[in-house]
């Protein structure tokens, strides 16, 4: 049989004053070889390992605490704490501990954590205790003297301490305190609150015990209205007695537990409003009120949790339809304070808790008290949920699925919840954020498990998109049927933008649901009416849907975007923009950019085919010139597919051009033109080699008259692939030459230099950009770009060089 009275939860004090449970095994005392000392051992009851092995050291100052605690610091900032289950073992370890320091067991603590002075030594010796003045009106003033002086030195703060515990000093003052107060003595009373005050910061469990007991509370409490510093006493007495009301919504049977509660209540009511703010110096002399109420409320939870009657009561009477509404209001507001008690428990016994609640039906309870017309309740109940979802969502979608096999999708537990968030009344849609980003924890691919049966992912995901995605895009779908949001008002707005990040979010994780649930309810035509809002940060969560979605570079969305013409809203919205330099303007360059850099070669030539009319005079980016680009070089690939061998020839033939061999006129012939170059596009200068011109002119010469009966043909395809000849009327409109003149300059914000390649004034605007071709004296050679000077910017040009043929233009200089 296991011996309990080892049993003890090793606690250690975090950065934010809170104890963090290490764990929980059985404490023993013995000589460890490595420490050359008697240490304390506890190892776990679970795996047997160690979980704590500390020396006692003869100067460290272990405290024992409510009979069942013992804490002590093992260095600076770090604080220990054994909580033994029970009162027999704790007295055991304590008595080694005394044994090792050479101490009495019947102190509560072994000595003072801080070094005394060598002044505080000879006091020590020459008086082994302090004396407290007699407990008399007339020596109230000596008294609160006394307190104020021994707060600074940790000696004289022990000393104090232990009188005033030994003497039981604390009840004779507060007789005193009320003979004070019917006396209407002002003066004694101030004496009365620095001394009380002061016996807090004494840091004593001991003393907090008599303080905190029922015969003593309240006149401690009243000790502390009569501040100094104030022209009128608080009346806290009178909040905790008349306004502050114990309802019992559950009928609690055990007086221990009703005890604990009054007196954790009370206790927190000190340290929160009664007591001043500590200063720097005064907050760790406070810790053990923390650790106080720490504790009792662990103890509370525990006493609830085990109490199976009070928890089947409770349950039983939320769900219960004959259970009245204000009855239900507190029923739920006891059980949203019961969960954020739970805050406090440390993980094993959160999981045990949220296990209990979930057994006894917390969520068909919750689905009950969602459903009601109460806003409170409502929202009380959505704190309870999120506790549940945060703690365990694994939990809540077991639940939502099982309950799918038997309801109706109007009363699915998540369709309650999305419901709420669209019907949320707050103008700045709190609840609704609060539910959405519940929502999103729940869709969270990340937290979902997979078992060697079943993927809980695959699961809940089919089962959301079939009963739940039509719920939440229902506000979307209803306010897009036409080529304008239906309500553009701010609200609406928000709600809207919520929903698409929840969208977006699936887009980047769901993977085929969202895809095929896209394509099939054609929703991206749907987000992208939005582009049209006179709210720009819906406008933009619309664009950053589509963004995301051509970002994952997927054929089947590709496709759906050329079928439906989906660019054509994003070409609107930049139109509409006009030369404005802002976030609009910005986003939509950028994901055309994108698609030019990532050389998605479907989206470019569908862009350039249907919208270039519309898009060729935008030049203070070069974006749409470079998808032009792209798109010519696809189209000479197709059309030539033996350009490839050729470009490997001239790659074969490439050498560093020396300027400095060519004349005059050739000089300035590449100068005047090589500001029209693309990156990677191939360069070809005068050279000396008479190979080049054997190797070369042949093949080049062939393809030159095929390309020649080509062009025209070109120039039909082109002339007919605009914009304007697949789109509606309205459309064209959009495209009118007043709208390209406005674009044809930057905007505001981007100035341009005039001449600049591209620019209006540019005189090789509408011609392509062209590679650079000549010959002297009957020789054909290659030249690098000047900046060409490692190897490895030269292997680049030589993989772009692949992709990109030689114009027409200047491949006529090597045919002549």
């Amino acid at each position: 049989m296991t011996d309990t009275r080892r049993r003890v939860k090793v606690y250690t004090l975090n950065e934010d004053r809170q104890w963090d449970d290490r764990g929980t095994g059985h404490v023993s005392s013995g000589y460890v070889e490595r420490l050359k000392g008697t240490s304390l051992l506890v190892r776990a009851e679970s795996d047997g390992s160690l979980l704590l092995e500390s020396k006692i050291n003869p100067n460290t100052a272990y405290q024992k605490q409510q009979d069942t605690l013992i804490v002590w610091s093992e260095a600076e900032n770090y604080d220990l704490a054994l909580s033994f289950q029970e009162k027999a073992g704790c007295d055991e370890i304590w008595e080694k501990i005394c044994q090792v320091q050479g101490k009495d067991p019947s102190v509560d603590i072994t000595q003072d954590v801080v070094d005394e002075s060598e002044e505080e030594r000879f006091d020590d010796m020459s008086s082994p205790g302090l004396e407290l003045p007699p407990c008399e009106l007339s020596r109230l003033e000596d008294l609160a003297e006394l307190v104020a002086s021994s707060l600074p030195s940790p000696l004289r703060r022990e000393k104090l301490a232990l009188a005033v515990e030994n003497e039981g000093y604390i009840r004779k003052l507060l007789e005193l305190f009320r003979v004070c107060e019917d006396l209407e003595n002002r003066e004694g009373l101030h004496h009365m609150y620095e001394i009380i005050k002061g016996i807090f910061l004494l840091n004593r469990t001991a003393l907090f015990e008599v303080m905190f007991s029922d015969e003593c509370i309240m006149d401690v409490i009243g000790c502390l209205e009569f501040d100094p510093a104030l022209p009128q006493p608080r009346r806290h007495r009178e909040f905790l007695t008349k306004t502050a009301r114990f309802k019992e919504v559950i009928p609690i049977s055990d007086p221990e537990l009703r005890q604990k509660i009054h007196q954790t209540y009370r206790v927190q009511y000190i340290q929160d409003m009664v007591l001043p703010t500590p200063s720097v110096f005064e907050e760790n002399m406070l810790s053990t009120l923390h650790s106080f109420i720490f504790f009792n409320k662990v103890e509370i939870v525990g006493m609830l949790q085990d109490d199976e009657k009070f928890l089947t009561d409770l349950f039983a009477q939320l769900t219960d339809e004959a259970t009245d509404d204000d009855k239900r209001h507190e029923l739920v507001n006891f059980l949203k304070e019961f969960c954020a008690f739970s805050q406090t428990l440390q993980p094993q016994n959160r999981d045990a808790f949220f296990k209990t609640l979930s057994n006894m039906g917390i969520l068909p309870a919750l689905e009950v008290i969602l459903g009601m017309d109460d806003v409170q309740v409502r929202g009380a109940a959505t704190d309870i949920f999120s506790y549940l979802v945060e703690y365990n969502p694994s939990m809540v979608r077991e639940f939502v699925m099982q309950e799918s096999q038997q309801n109706d999708d109007d009363i699915l537990l998540i369709n309650l919840i999305i419901e709420h968030m669209i019907c949320d009344t707050d103008p700045e849609l709190g609840g609704a954020v609060q539910l959405m980003g519940l929502l999103r924890t729940l869709v969270d691919p990340e937290n979902m498990l997979a078992t060697a049966n079943k993927t809980e992912k695959t699961e809940f995901l089919s089962f959301f998109y079939k009963h739940c995605m039509h719920v939440l895009s229902a506000p979307l779908l209803a306010n897009t049927t036409e080529e304008k949001p239906s309500k553009d008002d701010f609200q609406t707005s928000q709600l809207l933008a919520l929903i698409l990040e929840l969208l977006t979010f699936c887009v980047e994780h769901h993977t085929y649901h969202i895809k095929n649930y896209i394509i099939n309810k054609d929703i991206l035509r749907r987000v992208l009416v939005l582009t049209a809002s006179q709210h720009a940060f819906l406008a933009l969560c619309a664009l950053r849907f589509m963004r995301r979605i051509i970002g994952l570079k997927d054929e089947f969305y590709n496709r759906y975007i050329m079928r439906n013409f989906l660019f054509e809203p994003v070409v609107k919205a930049f139109l509409n923009n006009g030369s404005r330099y802002n976030l609009m303007n910005s986003a939509i360059i950028e994901m055309f950019e994108y698609v030019r850099v990532e050389d998605v070669k479907s989206l470019t030539a569908h862009i350039v085919e249907n919208y270039w009319k519309a898009l060729e005079d935008v030049d203070y980016v070069q974006t749409f010139k470079g998808l032009k680009l792209r798109y010519e070089q696809q189209r000479e690939r197709q059309d030539n597919p033996k350009l490839d061998s050729m470009r490997s020839i001239l790659r074969n033939h490439r050498f560093r051009r020396d300027a400095r061999t060519l004349e005059d006129e050739e000089e300035m012939w590449f100068n005047t033109d090589e500001d029209d170059l693309e990156d990677g596009e191939a360069v070809v200068p005068p050279s000396d080699k008479m190979k080049a011109e054997e190797d070369l002119m042949e093949p080049i010469s062939k393809f030159m008259e095929r390309k020649k009966l080509k062009e025209p043909e070109d120039k039909d395809v082109l002339g007919k692939s605009s914009l304007t000849s697949r789109q509606n009327p309205s459309f064209k409109l959009a495209f009118s030459g007043a709208t390209k003149t406005s674009l044809s300059s930057p905007p505001s914000s981007a100035p341009l230099n005039p001449g600049s390649p591209g620019s209006p004034g540019s005189g090789a605007r509408n011609s392509p950009p062209t590679t650079m071709v000549t010959t002297k004296g009957g020789l054909v050679g290659l030249v690098d770009y000047p900046d060409d000077d490692d190897e490895d910017e030269e292997d680049e040009e030589d993989g772009e060089s692949k992709d990109e043929p030689l114009p027409p233009s200047k491949k006529s200089r090597l045919s002549s």
